[in-house]
């Protein structure tokens, strides 16, 4: 049976925006976003506050609801799709406040994201100690650098560790494509660094888009960069040119963006 084109077409991306727009009453949040990402890909989105970079979020999980315009995930229009539609294909994401068990442990957290996009969610039944999801919890906590306190209450571990922490969940269930919200605000600079080197280490075939304020954290985790102003996508381009652009020094730079925020 023939793939009709426009499915073979989009089949190579694990994201397509095509005109992507949203509105809230007179203000245009979003306006014709074209985007494309490769399965695999590592894109970073920049731009200052209000750019629209959390609506963009917003509108390719499904929390909100495009004016106009298409998503596609893995050539599957998913435009009018649920949130929990879209994770069930294989999307993640994190968010910029925080959604942790702070009474259960490193372990226990890691354990509830595995088990809640598994077939088994509603078993009642307590895991045995060789629980495939075990595992899974337990390479998770490796993959984040939390192996060493993967016992410890979530309420005790410093801020750093658990963003960590929320970075594994969004891991959770073999995702296609993660979606992270800017993972390093308020981290101190060792903080930044080991999430430089936890980003950098995902498995190949793990793609994300990650919004981030900070440029340095950016750059050196993503593959391709697009820069929002005003709703639109102002540049796009590999690190080293939008690093070297002059406008995007103009704009992004020369406004007090670079470095920490």
């Amino acid at each position: 049976m023939a793939v009709a084109p426009s499915i073979a077409a989009g089949a190579a991306n694990a994201l397509e925006l095509r005109g992507l727009s949203k509105s809230f009453g007179a203000l245009a949040a979003l306006a014709d976003i074209d985007l494309v990402v490769s399965p695999g890909e590592r894109r970073a989105v920049l731009g200052s506050n209000g750019a629209g970079k959390t609506t963009l979020f917003n509108c390719i999980t499904g929390d909100f609801r495009p004016t106009a315009g298409a998503i596609r995930f893995f050539g599957e229009d998913v435009t009018a799709f649920p949130a929990y539609e879209r994770i069930r294909r294989g999307l993640r994401r994190t968010y910029q406040i925080s959604l942790l068990f702070g009474g259960l442990s490193v372990a226990d957290n890691i354990y509830l994201a595995c088990r809640g996009v598994s077939r088994g969610r509603f078993s009642m039944l307590r895991p045995r100690r060789d629980d495939a999801l075990v595992a899974a919890s337990e390479d998770l906590a490796r993959t984040v650098h939390l192996s060493d306190v993967s016992d410890r209450r979530v309420a005790d571990l410093s801020y750093g560790q658990q963003r960590q922490l929320e970075i594994a969940m969004a891991l959770a269930g073999a995702p296609r494509l993660v979606l992270f919200d800017e993972p390093a605000a308020g981290l101190s600079p060792t903080e930044r660094r080991n999430l430089v080197d936890i980003l950098t280490g995902l498995p190949s075939h793990i793609g994300y888009i990650i919004i981030e304020h900070d440029m340095d954290v950016a750059l050196r985790v993503s593959d391709r960069v697009t820069l929002m102003h005003n709703g639109r996508i102002f540049k796009d381009g590999k690190p080293a040119e939008i690093e070297e652009d002059p406008e995007v020094q103009a704009l992004y730079l020369g406004g007090g963006e670079h470095g920490h925020s």
